[in-house]
């Protein structure tokens, strides 16, 4: 019986590990070319602002007076850039969320065995494909993109942890820390002729890890008079550095920045799950590269969010959160992330129709090129008369709709160009997740037929069982009477 016992809890211990590997096994692939677009970019330089934790509508909307929070983001929106909302995925932390929007790719869900602190699979980043990137904040985030870059071109400068105390009454500080460092750096740099040679090269980032909101929202909660402060103190810090770098490049209008978040958050100060407090993000764009504002009378979307936060007038740009590396890799000429899945969002684009259209013919290729890759891991590993392809994108398919592609930016067809690649884009995507599913149906079924054997041989030793015991008792019974016959007999 114990061996019995012993058996039944490995065989359970096997049915529930085949869960993890069925379903939590990571998407990246590796062995794909490096693809960039073949034209000059328009800026040199980018700035990444990203404020964790930070809602869009706690970010856009009025205060009860009529006045902005972040009255600088705003002047931006109405006269130098453009903005949407970023829609994040589950799950909306911060892990994810950065990885999403400097990598290009959602969750690799096999990093839940890392609590989301790190991905255990090895990927690039607009970090590892830039010439250089210095980056200034959390401990939790900055190292996971130092970890995984080829070569020691990603710099990184982080408060101690023990600064992140989600009880802490001036949460703010590590926002000034960020601000504060990042503009005695410029000044060292005045001063390194090293330092200053590598700040003037192109192809650089500065990405700025601005945590004090998320900080603020779980110890008080995004409705709290220190979460809305907070958002005025890092209005503030934009600002300023926004002023710096046009000081320190002598306004050359090559210098692209972004502001956005990695998350959203609950009334109650959670995050993670998929509510639209949490999932909905800011987006704001402005220099180089970046198409002004634009003017409109009417625009359609499913909320009442223009409304409410009086933006009607000014156009709104939606997109999802990987595709906001590949808009990054466009403006500043660097390689698109390897293992990315976004799409760039060409609308947020001020450069020539040609440039257009062969950065979205490029992010085909790349896209492209990850699935060629996964076919072929697949293919590999299956016995070619079970093996199944992506029948929507065939060999034949792909090479008439890249030839047809390229026949219209020869012929000046643009928007043919962009409509193409998208088409392609979607298909590759489509396929992708075909492959990376490829064997659960049939590992789900082999599971399945595993318990079900396990439960009826379980069912029949325990039938046998029971009828040996039966038939003991039986046995024994009939020796009772006839030993009661036997003596009454006498």
């Amino acid at each position: 019986m114990l061996l019995f016992f012993t058996l039944g809890l490995l065989i359970h211990f096997v049915f529930f590990a085949s869960i993890f590997d069925i379903y939590f096994t990571s998407p990246l692939v590796h062995g794909m070319t490096p693809q960039f677009t073949p034209l000059p970019p328009p800026a040199r330089r980018l700035v990444l602002f990203v404020a964790d934790g930070l809602r869009a509508d706690a970010l856009y909307e009025l205060d009860e007076n009529g006045n902005s929070r972040a009255p600088f983001i705003r002047n931006i929106i109405m006269h130098e850039g453009s903005w949407g909302i970023s829609h994040t995925r589950v799950p909306t932390e911060s892990r994810p969320g950065h990885v999403a929007l400097i990598a290009g790719f959602y969750e690799d869900v096999s990093a839940v065995a890392k609590g989301w602190k790190e991905n255990p699979v090895e990927f690039d980043s607009l970090f590892n494909e830039s010439k250089y990137t210095w980056s200034w904040g959390s401990p939790d985030i900055l190292p996971m993109f130092a970890k995984g870059a080829s070569g020691d071109h990603v710099y990184t400068y982080s408060y101690d942890a023990k600064r992140e105390d989600f009880g802490a009454q001036d949460a703010t500080k590590l926002d000034t820390w960020v601000f504060d460092n990042v503009k005695d750096f410029f000044h060292h740099a005045r001063n390194n002729q090293s330092l200053f040679s590598k700040i003037n090269e192109e192809k650089i980032v500065f990405f700025l890890h601005l945590l004090g909101i998320d900080t603020n929202g779980h110890a008080h909660r995004p409705s709290s008079r220190d979460y809305k402060h907070n958002i005025k103190k890092v209005d503030d810090g934009v600002k300023e550095i926004v002023s710096m770098f046009n000081h320190f490049y002598g306004n050359d209008g090559k210098t692209t920045f972004i502001f956005t978040s990695d998350h959203g958050m609950t009334d109650w100060g959670s995050h993670g799950a998929g509510h639209p407090s949490e999932t909905l993000t800011p987006l704001v764009t402005w220099g180089a590269g970046i198409k002004y504002p634009q003017r409109v009378s009417a625009q359609q979307f499913d909320d009442a969010f223009l409304k409410e936060w009086r933006l009607e007038n000014w156009k709104r740009l939606d997109v999802n959160q990987a595709d906001i590396a590949p808009l990054m890799t466009s403006l500043i000429g660097v390689p698109f992330p390897l293992n990315s899945v976004g799409i760039l969002p060409v609308d947020y684009l001020n450069n020539t129709d040609l440039f257009k259209a062969e950065s979205m013919f490029t992010n085909a290729v790349q896209i492209l090129e990850q699935f060629k890759v996964k076919m072929t891991q697949k293919k590999e590993v299956t016995l070619p008369f079970l093996f199944t392809p992506f029948k929507l994108l065939s060999d034949s398919k792909q090479f008439n709709i890249l030839r047809k592609a390229r026949s219209y930016i020869k012929h000046r067809k643009f928007d043919e160009v962009v409509s193409l690649c998208k088409e392609l884009i979607h298909l590759a995507l489509k396929g992708l997740s075909y492959y990376h599913t490829y064997d659960r149906f049939f590992l789900g079924v082999n599971v399945v037929i595993g318990f079900v054997g396990w439960i009826s041989y379980a069912s029949l030793l325990i039938i046998k069982s029971h009828s040996n015991l039966i038939k003991g008792v039986s046995k024994e019974v009939k020796v009772r009477l006839e030993n009661v016959r036997i003596q009454m007999m006498v």
